[in-house]
C-alpha cells in the first residue's frame, strides 16, 4: 500500500519534531516502523517526480524531466511489475499521468485529478455529480487569483476529494480478491494548493498559532529563476502580509491532518481485516512547499522545503519499529523496495533505486543521490552525497552548495568557498549523466556546464498566471461581459 501526498514537505509531520502539526497517524507509522528522515524527491515537480517513482529511474533516464515531458509507456513500472506477477493493482486519486489515464501498468484508475479535464475522465467528478453538487466548478478549491490565499471547501468533509480517495481505497480493501495480492497506490491530491480544508477542518490551527518562515539573511542570492516564476504566476512576488501568511500556513497544515485523518480510516479497515501486519505500508510525497520560505512559494527548487519529503515504512519484522535512518533515500528506491517485498528480481532492471530494506541498514550500494528539473536553458541539476547538496541552475548560471547538517535552514551558499569541494561535486554530478548519456546539460569537452541564453525574466501567458481549472472555461464565456485575458504592466 502506497500512501501518497503531493506537496507535503518532509518536516511538517509530529514524528519529525513539528510541534503544531497533528498527525497522529503517520506518527504511529513511523513509530511502528522506520522513517526516512533524508528522503529527496527526484524532481520537485509533480509529473517528473511521479514518474521516477514509478520507473525506479531518474528523470534524466526516463526522459521526463517537467510536467510537460511526456511518459514512456515501454518503460516498466511498479504497478505492470507486480500485475504481472498475479497482484491486483489499483491506482486512486491523483495519478496526474500523460496521457491521464495511461494506464502505466494499472489495471484499475480509479481519478481525482487535480486540473481534471472534464467529468468523462475522472471519477470524483462524476461521483460529485451524482451527489447533487454540479454547480462546483472549481471542487479542489478555487484556482485563479485565489491560486494561494487560505479558503474553506466548498464541499461537505465526506465530499472531498481527501475523503473520497479514502473512501476508494477502502472500498477496494472490501471488494477485493482475498486469495490475491494487492498494490494500491492511494495519491491524496493535498496538501497541494489551493489550501481549501473543509469544515470543521478550517478551524483546527488558527492564525496566531502559526510561526513565521525562518529569516535567512542572505537568501536574496539563493531564489533561483524558477522560484521566481513561480512566485509570478502565483500572485506572491508583490509580498505577502504576515496576517495573510499566517493564515496560509494554517490552511496547509489542516489540509495536511485532514490526509492523516483520512489515512487513519484505511489503516482501520486493514487492521479490521486482520492485514494490517500483513501489508508493506509506505508513506511519501511527491516534492514538498516552499510556503514562504525564501520568501517564495511553490516548489521547483532543491532546498528542503521544496525537495525534502516525508518518507516512511512499516513492514513489522523487516524494518526497525521507531527507528529514524539518516542515510539518502529517493523515491526511485520505491521500484525495488516493492519488488523485493514481493519476492521479484529487480537488479537485471536497470534501475536508480535501492531497496529501502538495505538503505535502512546502511547497506545501500550508492555514494549519492541525484535529481533533475527541466532541461537545457531550464535546467536545473543536483546531487546530495549525504553531507553536503550541490545543484546547478542553467537560467541562472548559479551553483549551490550547502551543508543542511550544519546550516538546517540552508541560508548559506558555500560553493567556491576555501575547503568545500565544490568542483569535486560538479564533478560528480557531471560524470553520471555523461555515463547515462544524458550530455545536453555539459559543454562540448563534457567538463562543465553548457552556457545557454538564459531565459527571460518570468512573465507567463494569463493560462499559467491564472491557474484556472480547464473543464470551467465554458463558464467564462458569457456573451457582454467576456473576460479580458491580458494582465496590466
Amino acid at each position: 500500500l502506497l500512501l501518497f501526498a503531493d506537496q507535503h514537505r518532509g518536516d511538517v509531520l509530529g514524528c519529525a519534531g513539528d510541534p503544531i502539526v497533528r498527525t497522529p497517524a503517520l506518527d504511529r507509522l513511523a513509530s511502528e516502523g522506520t522513517r526516512f528522515a533524508r528522503a529527496y524527491t527526484p524532481s520537485p515537480v509533480c509529473v517528473p517526480a511521479r514518474f521516477a517513482l514509478l520507473t525506479g529511474r531518474y528523470p534524466h533516464r526516463n526522459g521526463c524531466t517537467d510536467n510537460g515531458d511526456p511518459m514512456n509507456s515501454k518503460l516498466p513500472t511498479i504497478p505492470g511489475l507486480l500485475g504481472e506477477a498475479g497482484y491486483q493493482t489499483l491506482g486512486v486519486g491523483k495519478m496526474h499521468f500523460h496521457p491521464v489515464r495511461g494506464p502505466f501498468g494499472f489495471q484499475k484508475l480509479l481519478l481525482s485529478e487535480e486540473i481534471p479535464a472534464n467529468p468523462e475522465q475522472d471519477e470524483f467528478l462524476r461521483d460529485l455529480i451524482a451527489a447533487g453538487f454540479s454547480h462546483v466548478h472549481e471542487p479542489h478549491g478555487v484556482r485563479s487569483e485565489l491560486y494561494y490565499i487560505p479558503q474553506v471547501s466548498q464541499l461537505p468533509a465526506h465530499l472531498h476529494t481527501t475523503w473520497w480517495t479514502a473512501d476508494r481505497t477502502i472500498d477496494f480493501l472490501r471488494q477485493r480478491n482475498r486469495n490475491r495480492p494487492f498494490f494500491v497506490w492511494t495519491s491524496f491530491i493535498k496538501p497541494h494548493p489551493p489550501f481549501d480544508p473543509p469544515v470543521p477542518w478550517n478551524k483546527l490551527y488558527r492564525d496566531w498559532e502559526m510561526p513565521l518562515p525562518p529569516e535567512r539573511p542572505k537568501a536574496s542570492g539563493l531564489i533561483t529563476w524558477h522560484m521566481r516564476f513561480q512566485n509570478h504566476y502565483k500572485r506572491r512576488d508583490a509580498g505577502t502580509d504576515e496576517n495573510l501568511l499566517r493564515a496560509l500556513r494554517a490552511a496547509y497544515y489542516a489540509s495536511v491532518s485532514f490526509v492523516d485523518y483520512n489515512i487513519q480510516r484505511i489503516l482501520d479497515e486493514l487492521e479490521r481485516q486482520g492485514e494490517l501486519n500483513n501489508t508493506l505500508i509506505v508513506y511519501a510525497a511527491d516534492h514538498g512547499e516552499l510556503l514562504g520560505d525564501y520568501g517564495s512559494f511553490g516548489k521547483r527548487c532543491f532546498y528542503d522545503p521544496s525537495a525534502r519529503v516525508p518518507l516512511i515504512v512499516r513492514w513489522p519484522e523487516k524494518f526497525k519499529p521507531g527507528h529514524v535512518c539518516q542515510a539518502p533515500a529517493s523515491l526511485v528506491d520505491l521500484l525495488p523496495t516493492f519488488l523485493s517485498a514481493a519476492g521479484l528480481e529487480w537488479e537485471k532492471l536497470d534501475v536508480d533505486g535501492e531497496p529501502l530494506q538495505r538503505v535502512a541498514r546502511g547497506q545501500a550500494n550508492r555514494e549519492a543521490i541525484f535529481g533533475q528539473l527541466g532541461r537545457k536553458e531550464y535546467g536545473v541539476y543536483f546531487i546530495f552525497d549525504g553531507r553536503l547538496k550541490y545543484f546547478y541552475s542553467a537560467p541562472d548560471r548559479l551553483e549551490v552548495v550547502l551543508n543542511p547538517g550544519e546550516d538546517p535552514l540552508e541560508g548559506k551558499n558555500l560553493a567556491g568557498r576555501s575547503g568545500v569541494p565544490t568542483e569535486e561535486l560538479r564533478k560528480r554530478l557531471m560524470g553520471r549523466l555523461r555515463r547515462d548519456g544524458a550530455t545536453e546539460a555539459l559543454g562540448a569537452s563534457g567538463q562543465t556546464w553548457a552556457l545557454f541564453d538564459p531565459p527571460p525574466e518570468p512573465d507567463p501567458p494569463p493560462s499559467h498566471f491564472t491557474q484556472d481549472a480547464r473543464w470551467t472555461d465554458p463558464f467564462l464565456h458569457i456573451p457582454g461581459y467576456e473576460r479580458s485575458a491580458e494582465r496590466p504592466g
